[in-house]
């Protein structure tokens, strides 16, 4: 049997999820295979999404109209915002959510969009023709059909040819009791697209009847009312009836913390024989970022202890997750060492922790539109791109959803720049720099973290969100109306004039200097002890325009105060980005042939040839190109 679409999407973990949602609202026909329609969007290690870097990475996609911020909003148990204490840059919005409800709203968003069907099956097998070109063209699957397609997006996540360990026993697998994908990577890779071995892992889940809690340290949510999604619902729950039932919110629970103690270290260390990163059974690099308990045990010797989180799984389980306590020893060694901690000496488990090896696809053979420089048409987002994360994977499927629909009409793709999104510079690393652990993003990879924060997400992405087709005209006027009255406060504040005897009192209170002369509010909200908030009870006209911004009060508030305070270095990043700008409109694809070009270093010679950069500024973000190699092309160029 045989039928035809204009986008097919291959995994419904979180990047085939936005993709498929993304393909489908800019009007292409979209299908969307999975393997377990019950586990859409599963989370396969910790249930909580955001964090460092990336709770700006999902702020971007709900931004560009993606559905993962509202998901989350509607299953959150628990809401933070992360590094309040340093500047805001790097405030990053992070939530625990329910797992099962989590995978029940995604199903009900997907199920609920036009154009877009789900099919249950597992696709055996890349279908490609080759004429002046190789072009995907379609997919055969297990269930012996085929689909045809003109863009086809894989976003298989660690499934293919996934091997899992737990000490010395290996379980083939692309996630526990899950099978693997077998045939798939082969038959891509048969086509000339490089692939490697990448390993990551997830911990133990604990049964809370067998934990004292009463020995660990509470650590409660925020409650201030935030939310990831700047599309505000009164109750978020209430837009999906599958997960809210009779409820209005769903409760929110507090994480705990605990720690290791030397008698657990000297368990696992007795372990590490068994241990498969240590013996020789897993030869693939895992992430640096999250590493396993024994990887910390080895690399910092000398540490007494390591902070572990028990994380709820949600509001209706006893399962907790491990946040820290990632391993693949044995069963028993994992057990016996954290019955060693005190909260955990009763301790019974769900399932063991263990490692996964899994394929990927070196992303440097991509576009910047994540399209496969050998395959045409064929799209690549997630974890087979070597990343690490669901909201890195999301923010790929997100994109090339987008530009599979778009390669369906010959629009040209969407491509965002490092100075317009998280999600930018993480393809950016992605296609120029490629990876050799799994790449994790952080606030320290941007150059313009002051540009990209979480507060002005819609204002950095929601129009072209709009016109790209997913975000819709109520959330344009949405944030049209959040924008104009930001711009009202800060246009309030470079002109009010604040009086010496108003402020005064208050400035002495707070430990800053006193006026000696009167000033705008603008010079005034400059100092790090003042905001609108402390300010505003002693100035009637400010405390009156602040009353009329509603629900949405805090938010505007923060951006207008983020963008007065942070001026001076907004203005400076856009400049530098201005720049960088100049080399990026620099096209060099096709006009060198760098193995002569003997004034480039050896390296960079090497480094370009196997890149082949698009532009002089991707150039220039290569390791190994060094600033007098880009100094040389731009003279060649000149001649």
């Amino acid at each position: 049997m045989e039928k035809n679409y204009d986008v097919i999407v291959i995994g419904a973990g979180h990047a085939g999820c936005e993709a498929a949602h993304a393909a489908a609202l800019t009007g292409a026909s979209t299908l969307l295979i999975t393997m377990d329609m019950n586990k859409i969007a599963q989370m396969s290690c910790n249930p909580a999404v955001g964090g460092i870097a990336k709770g700006q990475i999902v702020r971007e996609i709900d931004a560009l109209g993606g559905a993962m911020a509202r998901v989350t909003d509607a299953t959150a148990i628990q809401f933070r915002m992360l590094n309040r204490s340093k500047g805001p840059a790097m405030w990053s919005p992070r939530a625990q959510c329910d797992r099962a409800k989590f995978i029940w709203a995604w199903r009900e968003v997907l199920e609920n969009t036009p154009n877009l069907q789900i099919w249950q099956d597992q696709v055996r097998r890349l279908l490609v023709e080759e004429d002046t070109a190789k072009v995907a063209t379609g997919v055969e699957t297990y269930l012996g059909m085929t689909f045809h397609a003109r863009s086809i997006v894989l976003t298989a996540g660690t499934f293919l040819n996934g091997l899992m360990h737990i000490g010395r026993v290996k379980l083939p697998g692309g996630r526990s009791a899950e099978p693997p994908s077998l045939e798939l990577a082969e038959s891509i890779a048969a086509h000339g697209i490089r692939v490697a071995r990448m390993k990551t892992g997830t911990p133990v889940r604990i049964d809370a009847r067998s934990v004292d809690f009463s020995l660990m340290t509470e650590q409660p949510g925020d409650s201030d009312g935030r939310r990831f999604s700047f599309f505000h619902e009164e109750n978020p729950l209430q837009s999906f009836k599958y997960v809210s039932g009779d409820s209005d919110t769903l409760p929110q629970l507090p994480c705990w913390i605990t720690f290791t103690n030397e008698a657990v270290h000297e368990r696992l260390k007795a372990g590490l024989p068994d241990s498969p990163l240590y013996n020789g059974q897993i030869q693939s690099i895992g992430p640096r970022y999250c590493p396993s308990i024994e990887t910390k045990l080895v690399t910092f010797p000398d540490k007494e202890q390591h902070q572990l989180f028990l994380e709820p799984e949600g509001t209706n389980t006893n399962e907790y997750y491990l946040n820290g306590f990632s391993s693949s020893l044995p069963i028993n060694v994992q057990i016996e060492a954290l019955r060693l901690i005190p909260a955990f000496r009763h301790l019974e488990i769900y399932r063991p922790g263990y490692a996964i090896e899994y394929d990927f696809f070196d992303p440097t053979q991509l576009h910047h539109s994540l399209e496969s420089r050998v395959i045409n048409g064929l799209y690549l987002a997630g974890q087979v791109n070597g990343t690490t994360g669901y909201e890195e994977a999301a923010g790929q499927g997100l994109v090339a959803g987008i530009n599979a629909a778009r390669h369906c009409t010959g629009q040209e793709p969407l491509v965002l720049q490092r100075d317009q999104a998280y999600i930018g510079v993480l393809i950016d690393d992605l296609v120029c720099k490629g990876v050799d652990e799994p790449y994790r993003m952080f606030t320290s990879r941007a150059e313009y973290r002051i540009l990209l924060r979480q507060d002005n997400a819609d204002a950095r992405l929601t129009p072209l969100g709009h016109q790209m087709g997913l975000a819709t005209n109520d959330r344009l006027r949405h944030y049209e109306k959040k924008k104009a009255e930001v711009e009202r406060i800060i246009h309030f504040a470079e002109n009010y004039s604040v009086k010496m005897n108003e402020v005064n009192a208050l400035l002495e209170q707070l430990g800053t200097a006193p006026l000696t002369r009167g000033c705008k509010l603008m010079e005034l909200l400059g100092r790090p002890q003042l905001t609108f908030d402390n300010l505003s009870p002693t100035l009637p006209r400010l405390h009156a325009l602040l009353d009329t911004l509603g629900e949405r009060r805090e938010e505007i508030m923060e951006e207008a105060e983020i963008e007065i305070k942070y001026k001076g270095y907004i203005l400076r990043e856009v400049e530098q980005a201005d720049k960088m700008h100049r080399l990026e409109n620099i096209k060099i694809r096709g006009r060198f042939d760098y193995a002569t070009l003997q004034s480039i270093s050896t390296e960079g010679r090497q480094k370009l040839s196997a890149h082949d950069p698009e532009t002089l500024a991707q150039a220039s973000r290569i390791p190994g190109v060094s600033p007098s190699d880009i100094n040389v092309l731009l003279v060649l160029l000149g001649r």
